[in-house]
């Protein structure tokens, strides 16, 4: 069978209708993203019905008394259950064609499937052509004055140099503008997370149009630190609590983590910011002279822990952690994970790229 582009999927009908009866084709079938469905060429929608998570397949059906009387049928399927199509869950590695690099990374991933999909390299050089352009042309776009939120993060993966692989960071910036919107802003490659690093991506928000932030989520790295210090010294900071209580319990035994957690995260989770600073400091009381590293650990840029109260309660969940960002590379992750080497830094960074564009990303509240 072949595997044909529409939009950013790929349809492939269950049964092989070649010698039979010529049927509505795969590229006469839209996907519509709201629904999650298809609509045929009658006008119907085929839901999503199952995965199919041996072959990592998604399958959408049209309803069946539809399908049967709908005076298209003849042209669409012999079967009485409504008309069926496929669609790949790994859409970053097999849906979008566009994403299709580099060639063996392709073929890696069609072999674990049950269709086998041979492109030409022509065909595969085209795409990728196109692939870099549009990526070069989103990271020069211009971007918003003003953000209501800006998360800082990493994500790494493995790239070939030469004969020899190495770890790549992606510094990733997400942006959260005024009215709650969420969208990648800009990304930078680096052999490790430095300042240097974290300079040049802050410095290109800023060579882009961004003049202001309301609030930064981070980790906290040193680099990532030092370079928004230089950069954006008046921003408000939030160090990430799920890091911060990870470094804490670190320096707990086992036997009494459970016990702490649940004291760290009554702080986290007062209802002001005065009983917030009360239990910390009654926690620091309490645990100085069993657990002083864990004390230390907990103090460690103590100043930006509890920056989140100076914002609207409906945004604290949003602003405590770098979760927001973080589950974006675990999507990432999951929509790659076919590709073990990337075989150049530019089909990692577009071919990341193209997948972010398929996630959606919901809104976070800001007011």
């Amino acid at each position: 069978m072949a595997i044909e582009q529409e939009g950013l999927h790929t349809y492939i009908p269950l049964p092989d209708y070649s010698q039979r009866t010529p049927f509505f084709g795969k590229e006469t079938f839209k996907y519509e993203a709201e629904q999650d469905a298809y609509r045929c060429p009658n006008g119907a929608l085929l839901h999503f019905k199952s995965y199919l998570h041996q072959e990592g397949l998604k399958r959408y059906r049209a309803d069946a008394t539809t399908c049967n009387s709908c005076p298209l049928k003849a042209r669409c399927t012999d079967s009485d259950q409504g008309r069926t199509l496929l669609c790949s869950v790994h859409e970053a590695v097999v849906d979008r064609v566009r994403a299709y690099a580099p060639l063996e990374a392709y073929k890696k991933a069609t072999r674990k499937r049950s269709v086998w999909v041979e492109p030409s390299a022509s065909a595969v050089s085209r795409l990728n052509q196109t692939l870099t352009e549009q990526y070069e042309a989103w990271r020069e776009r211009p971007l918003l004055a003003h953000y209501r939120i800006l998360y800082l993060d990493g994500i790494h993966f493995t790239v070939r140099h030469g004969t020899k692989t190495d770890a790549t960071m992606i510094l990733t910036a997400l942006g959260v503008d005024l009215e709650g919107n969420r969208e990648v802003l800009a990304f930078r490659a680096c052999a490790e997370e430095d300042k240097d690093g974290w300079n040049c991506l802050l410095q290109d928000l800023r060579n882009r149009g961004t003049t202001e932030v309301d609030l930064i989520v981070t980790d906290g790295h040193d680099g990532l630190l030092a370079a928004l210090s230089a950069l954006f010294p008046a921003t408000l900071r939030q160090r990430c609590l799920v890091h911060k209580q990870r470094n804490v319990l670190n320096a707990i035994p086992k036997r009494e983590q459970s016990t702490v957690a649940t004291e760290l995260a009554g702080i986290w989770k007062s209802r002001t910011k005065e009983e917030a600073l009360t239990q910390l400091e009654a926690f620091k009381g309490k645990y100085r002279l069993r657990y002083p590293e864990a004390v230390r650990s907990l103090v460690e840029d103590e100043a930006h822990l509890l920056t989140f109260y100076a914002f609207p309660q409906a945004m604290h969940r949003y602003i405590r952690s770098t979760n927001a960002i973080e589950s974006l590379f675990s999507n990432v992750r999951q929509r790659t994970d076919q590709i073990d080497v990337f075989t150049t830094e530019t089909s990692c960074l577009t071919i990341v790229w193209a997948v972010m564009q398929d996630i959606r990303l919901p809104r976070i509240p800001v007011g």
